[in-house]
């Protein structure tokens, strides 16, 4: 990780690059702004607010105050005009920069080597702005992502804090040393309280769709998804599901339970529209609320972990 702490050096490369934009550096829980040409002669204020929407006045201007603002690495304490190359170190948090508070995170379980966290629902695992975004500003150092969780799907995300860490993580959901639980409602209610479902699923990049099958078909991969009927209710013929993932494809879920006639509520992809209108569902009902450590195998500095059972206190209240 690295940033810039002097000013910019006027290169041919460098001019012809910021006449068109600002440059954005990220390092360390910092922002470091390249002024472009667009915005050489104006004032700070205006160059920041423009870039941050979100950045309150009085939030900038205690910025100013506390001398969390730097110019060419020099501590400012007033609304100077910035330059063309000017390089703008500012040190202010990402909830009061971004708009976009990391205070309101749920942890589920943390120590030294892992963080599990309920992702709330509407923000994507990893990106821009991203649950990996937010945590490795909290932390101040690189957690890593070692599964994910569709932007529209909430619950217990497990994080590593080191490379090996990670790599043992990876390993583990690979060979289904790892359980995960999900809880869903569904429109209708099965037959059978309890089945393994397999099926084969396409996924078609493309489109960011996928396909099921009951058959093997060329390109398909095949899926198993077990379910356990927790609560049905008669009155709007809704069912809430505990599903446990035994292959982890994309949509894996959500696709299969359409296929078999119980699409998830809220789901705008596999889903019905009508029936999402009806329970005035922006999003896939869907949760993931277990997650079981069934190492077979050494898990190395993991190995702590084994048997351990990481439940979602906070279950959305259409679950329950």
């Amino acid at each position: 990780m690295w940033c810039f702490l002097g000013r910019l050096p006027k290169t041919a490369s460098t001019t012809k690059n910021i006449a068109f934009f600002n440059v954005i550096l990220y390092n360390f829980g910092m922002k470091t702004l390249v002024i472009n040409n667009k915005n050489d002669g104006k004032k700070l204020n205006t160059v920041l607010l423009k870039e941050y929407p979100n950045l309150k006045m009085s939030t900038l201007y205690k910025a100013l105050r506390k001398k969390d603002i730097r110019i060419n690495n020099v501590r400012i304490n007033e609304n100077k005009t910035v330059h063309t190359g000017d390089v703008i170190a500012i040190y202010i948090t990402d909830d009061l920069l971004l708009g976009n508070s990391v205070t309101n995170l749920e942890i589920a379980y943390e120590d030294d080597k892992i963080v599990v966290v309920n992702k709330p629902t509407g923000i994507e695992v990893t990106g821009e702005n991203s649950l990996t975004t937010k945590l490795c500003n909290m932390y101040g150092y690189d957690v890593m992502p070692c599964h994910r969780l569709d932007r529209n799907t909430s619950g217990l995300t497990l994080f590593a804090k080191n490379k090996e860490a990670l790599d043992i993580l990876f390993s583990k959901f690979k060979t289904h040393e790892i359980e995960k639980h999900y809880l869903c409602r569904v429109y209708g209610i099965p037959k059978e309280k309890h089945k393994v479902l397999e099926a084969y699923l396409f996924k078609d990049s493309k489109k960011s769709l996928v396909y099921i099958s009951d058959s093997p078909k060329k390109g398909y991969q095949k899926i198993v998804t077990e379910y356990f009927v927790r609560s049905s209710n008669k009155s709007n013929n809704t069912s809430v599901l505990e599903i446990i993932l035994h292959t982890g494809r994309t949509h894996q879920i959500r696709a299969h339970l359409s296929h078999i006639g119980y699409p998830i509520i809220g789901d705008g992809k596999y889903g019905i529209n009508e029936i999402n209108k009806k329970f005035n569902a922006h999003a896939q009902e869907l949760c993931s609320s277990v997650l079981k450590f069934k190492f077979t195998t050494n898990a190395g500095i993991l190995e702590y972990l084994n048997s351990t059972k990481i439940e979602l206190n906070n279950i959305p209240k259409y679950l329950k």
